[in-house]
């Protein structure tokens, strides 16, 4: 009766570990990264500030286009200057291959045009859509203020594939313009995006959308694992569609609500520097955005957050930390419904190699996002390396566990 009983259990978790569809991710370097190693970080900073630059290229786009309203990029999360994980899709038929950011602070997906102008598409993969036999041209323009830079393209629609799962009549964009350097230094082709409808640029239905509209997946959730990848063989992350993996996790899933259906947004209670309640001590919102590798906060709590860590401002607005005292820094606690979620130094701090010298940055960034609940804090890869993050559309909740990396199995 006993073996009866395992081989059932061993059957099911083997049925719904195949049911779920791995997107294999893949770790490089960030934009930032490569800018400070080439010397041009801090005059890309400098000229590169977001009002600024839509006012510089605000004239280069046609009267009424949309998303390109002065101002709007200090409302969006749009800046991948520090975004590391990617994956792989399929476009077309036959498939043409790109790599994207997989998204969970945006809701668009594109890749660049093969009419595209730009520098940046010039080195990047580029969709044709001569050459496939499944394009259904849109004709409709759309664009979208990046932090960084602005986007310019035309909608269309085709067939998709994201893992093992194909998505028939996908609506997605076409650059055909990149203005600035940011994406010229990506090692991404294109984003797709995660978030609501609600959060979309571009006409139509976002593609875990349409999956759940196609029936393409088993249940209305997908997760996120990001590895910390000591060694070649690591793997260095996944997206799984259709629910979780419980090999990935330990310990209990802690549920929140999503308390705005744009971005995935819930409710912080506070967060604490070496167990002392230092920051929305009345609770705040934040953001659970797999595209960006910081964690950010407003600027008055991030400077303090910064003093109280004893890091060092430099000229660009980054923050230097002593690597030899990494063991010893403060551990900064965030609390979500109830729970502690922990970071210590090691896990906060970024460190980069710069002319055969170690550098130690801290993983807290200022930025002032509003929102009619509040300023919000955004929890990215720095936060989502060490907790296993769950996306539940069916009950609109995000989901945090212990990530369960290489060194703890």
């Amino acid at each position: 009766m006993a073996r009866s009983v395992l081989l059932f259990a061993l059957l099911c978790w083997t049925w719904m570990t195949q049911a779920l569809v791995r997107v294999p991710l893949r770790k490089v370097r960030s934009i930032r990264s490569q800018m400070r190693a080439m010397g041009l970080l801090e005059e890309f900073l400098r000229d590169h500030r977001p009002d600024m630059f839509s006012r510089r290229y605000a004239m280069c786009f046609p009267q009424g286009t949309p998303s390109l309203r002065l101002g709007r990029s200090s409302e969006r999360l749009y800046n991948y200057m520090d975004a590391q994980y990617y994956g792989d899709i399929s476009i077309g038929t036959p498939e043409q291959n790109f790599s994207v950011v997989l998204d969970t602070g945006s809701a668009d997906l594109w890749v660049p045009s093969s009419y595209c102008v730009s520098q940046a598409c010039a080195l990047h993969k580029r969709f044709k859509a001569f050459a496939s036999s499944s394009f259904n041209h849109d004709g409709r323009m759309f664009g979208i203020n990046y932090g960084s830079g602005h986007l310019l393209g035309v909608m269309a629609r085709e067939t998709l594939k994201v893992g093992g799962v194909t998505v028939l009549n996908q609506e997605f964009g076409e650059s055909v313009y990149e203005p600035g350097s940011a994406f010229v230094l990506a090692q991404f082709d294109g984003v797709l995006g995660m978030g609501y409808p609600a959060l979309a640029e571009i006409l139509g239905n976002p593609v875990f959308d349409n999956m759940l509209t196609q029936k393409t997946v088993d249940q209305p959730i997908f997760s996120f694992f990001l590895s910390r990848k000591k060694s070649v063989a690591d793997s260095e992350g996944e997206l799984l569609l259709g629910g979780t993996d419980e090999t990935l996790y330990s310990g209990p899933i802690n549920w929140l609500p999503v308390t705005s259906k744009g971005y995935w947004q819930i409710k912080m209670d506070s967060v604490a520097v070496q167990g002392v309640s230092s920051f929305c001590p009345h609770g705040c919102q934040a953001i659970v955005d797999t595209g960006t590798s910081l964690i950010a906060g407003p600027t008055n709590d991030i400077l303090n957050l910064h003093q109280l860590i004893g890091a060092t401002p430099t000229n660009i607005g980054e923050y230097l930390i002593d690597c030899a005292r990494l063991s010893s820094l403060p551990h900064v606690t965030f609390i979500l419904g109830g729970v502690e979620y922990t970071l210590t130094g090691q896990n906060y701090v970024r460190k980069e190699v710069l002319s055969d010298r170690e550098l130690c940055f801290s993983g807290f960034q200022a930025v002032e996002i509003m929102s009619p609940m509040g300023p919000l804090w955004i929890l990215g890869d720095v936060f989502l390396t060490e907790y296993y993050s769950i996306y539940d559309r069916g009950q609109d909740r995000v989901g945090f566990a212990h990530a369960r990396h290489q060194t703890e199995l």
